[in-house]
């Protein structure tokens, strides 16, 4: 029988998968569970209970929105956020129903719900109607190669760094207009990570902005590490997270941060970037021509950004985690955040 049976099957190039890639490091005493069938099939919490009854784990632990159906067993999941019903170009008739009648009830069986704000976990509490005390914010982490030293991305002229998806929900479009009507268009360019879709293409044509809005395709960790160094700050006015990782890693990099005042941002950030209305393009203008020039301003918000950033360990991050698993296999409440070491198991 295994202890804590882990769903690595998350781990990917992106949020939840960094998250369930960093925590299996910190945890490395858990078992992972890997299928070819992704964690997020239709099908998948049938399956995933018909696996759990074979393999009969002490505690199955998803890092994903996952979870079984049709085994008794005690489980803990992750619930990121609500952006699948929060934000409707995310959303659909059957992702709706999957919240509805797979993880609502999923929230109410399981020993413990994770999370990774406290914004989204008040969001989570209201939503599916359970106890705050179930929910825990285990928050997110940064760690090397996100740091101030090592190689900076060169490419011969100054720039804005962009980082994330192209989702509707990441505001690229006004983004764009906003750096578009900012001025600094003659001597600072755009970087965004990713590669243009056609919508994308369509603005940038529309705003004449071919030579100064840059794709670099995807990065890899040391990549985009290089690119944060490289640039004079992280535009990120995206309108719905449940945590927001690029802000962060940014600051670690010692890179100053321009991000919205809405939803997990103001929490995760702090005083430490600035933070505007990302549906006004004018204060979205405004805050680029105030990064680029006020070197003052860079240079405090760089020593906020990287004094904020140290607070989010992956370290801590396994500490807690392991803390609420503890908890679920002994059957008691997490009182509170012990200082264990993930690296070792349940005790």
């Amino acid at each position: 029988m295994y202890d804590v049976l882990y769903d690595a099957r998350w781990i990917g190039n992106h949020g939840i998968g960094r998250f369930a890639k960093e925590l299996l490091k910190e945890l490395p005493w858990m078992e992972p569970f890997e299928s070819r069938r992704p964690p997020f099939h239709p099908f998948d919490p049938i399956l995933l209970g018909a696996a759990l009854l074979r393999k009969n784990p002490r505690l199955y632990f998803s890092p994903g929105y996952n979870s079984p159906l049709g085994w008794p067993g005690r489980f803990v999941f992750n619930l990121h956020d609500l952006n699948h019903l929060r934000v409707p170009e995310n959303s659909s008739a059957a992702k709706r129903a999957y919240y509805q009648f797979i993880i609502k009830p999923a929230c109410h069986r399981a020993a413990f719900v994770l999370t990774v704000s406290e914004y989204s976990k008040q969001q989570i509490s209201a939503w599916a109607g359970i106890s705050d005390d179930k929910i825990v914010n285990v928050g997110n982490g940064v760690g090397f190669p996100f740091e101030p030293g090592g190689a900076k991305y060169q490419p011969g002229f100054p720039y804005l760094i962009y980082v994330g998806s192209h989702k509707v929900h990441k505001n690229l479009p006004r983004l764009l207009k906003a750096y578009a009507i900012s001025g600094l268009r003659s001597g600072v360019r755009l970087i965004l990570t990713g590669n243009a879709e056609p919508a994308l293409v369509k603005v940038i044509n529309e705003l004449r902005l071919e030579s100064d809005a840059i794709f670099v395709g995807d990065c890899e960790d040391e990549q985009l590490a290089a690119l944060f160094r490289g640039s004079i700050a992280l535009v990120f006015p995206s309108l719905y997270e449940g945590f927001g990782l690029p802000p962060v890693e940014a600051m670690a990099c010692g890179v100053p941060v321009l991000t919205s005042n809405l939803c997990s941002l103001p929490e995760v950030v702090g005083d430490a970037g600035i933070l505007i209305d990302p549906c006004d393009i004018e204060a979205i203008a405004h805050g680029m021509r105030r990064l680029v020039d006020d070197s003052g301003l860079r240079q405090t918000l760089r020593q906020k950004g990287l004094l904020r950033a140290s607070q989010y360990t992956w370290r801590a991050t396994g500490a807690k985690t392991t803390a609420v698993l503890r908890a679920a296999l002994s059957g008691t409440r997490v009182t509170a955040m012990l200082p264990a070491d993930p690296a070792k198991g349940p005790s």
